[in-house]
């Protein structure tokens, strides 16, 4: 009430208003007004823009699509190679240096790494823009940033799980067969190590649909992230509101056909 009415405010405008919002009905009714609302996707006007927060959503929620797409590519592209390269090559320098790059990975906070990105890159040798959606090189910072830190996790992750399946029966059997060393460690190995790395996945892959509030901070990225920034210090409760819910509703999605995808990887939890 106080963001939305000026200090000098009549007690008759702050009825209205009051009214206007639900605010003079009993807390069961506001409840049941708040979730007929949500459920189609009305959530009221935002307080600082003084735009429908549906609108104001949408496009934030496209720009942060396309960078998390960018950034799940970089994530596979550099997590699973190396996460098996690492198991296969296991003891040699190869093993060493994708250990350190997965440490370092989950040791470096993901605002310092954008930092330190757009200092080398953009300030020092001026070759990636640090801010801004106008092209390709646009997203390769912000889309790093956001990557390396779960292809770390996927890395290490990977890299366990692979050397347990590579000392499976199966494993042998496959060996004994005369099947090519190729085709074990990336149909039948891999396949078997993918469950634990799914769920990590997983847990970031909302992360990514979303947007990461620091990141996206870090590189004044105009997505969902940024959004839920300029609401928490603007108080614009409709949309940090409206935005919680979509994060957690995009969460139970994730969730849902990461247990889906369980199936169809390992046909053995279909019959559990």
């Amino acid at each position: 009430m106080v963001l939305l009415l000026p200090p000098d405010a009549t007690q008759e405008a702050e009825d209205l208003l009051r009214a206007s919002l639900g605010l003079d009905q009993p807390l069961p009714v506001q409840y049941w007004l708040f979730i007929s609302n949500a459920a189609r996707l009305e959530f009221g006007d935002s307080l600082k823009a003084r735009r429908p927060v549906t609108e104001l959503i949408k496009p934030k929620v496209i720009i942060s699509l396309k960078l998390g797409i960018v950034a799940m590519g970089i994530t596979l592209l550099m997590g699973i190679p190396l996460g098996v390269l690492a198991a296969v090559k296991r003891g040699t320098p190869l093993d060493t240096m994708a250990n350190m790059i997965a440490v370092l990975g989950q040791s470096l906070p993901q605002f310092w790494v954008g930092i330190m990105l757009i200092q080398i890159f953009t300030v020092r040798l001026d070759l990636l823009p640090a801010s801004g959606t106008g092209g390709i090189t646009h997203y390769i910072l912000p889309a790093f940033t956001l990557g390396w830190f779960v292809a770390a996790g996927i890395m290490r992750l990977l890299r366990s799980s692979m050397l347990e399946a590579l000392d499976g029966e199966y494993i042998k059997m496959a060996r004994i067969k005369g099947l090519p060393e190729w085709k074990i460690v990336w149909k039948h190995t891999l396949k078997n190590a993918l469950i634990p790395v799914l769920t990590f996945g997983g847990s970031y892959l909302a992360a990514f649909i979303t947007g990461a509030i620091l990141v996206e901070t870090v590189f004044a990225w105009p997505g969902v992230g940024r959004l839920v920034y300029d609401a928490i210090i603007w108080r614009d409760f409709p949309v940090l509101q409206s935005l919680i819910l979509m994060i957690a509703a995009v969460v139970i999605s994730v969730n849902l056909i990461v247990d889906i995808l369980y199936a169809y990887i390992d046909p053995r939890i279909r019959y559990t």
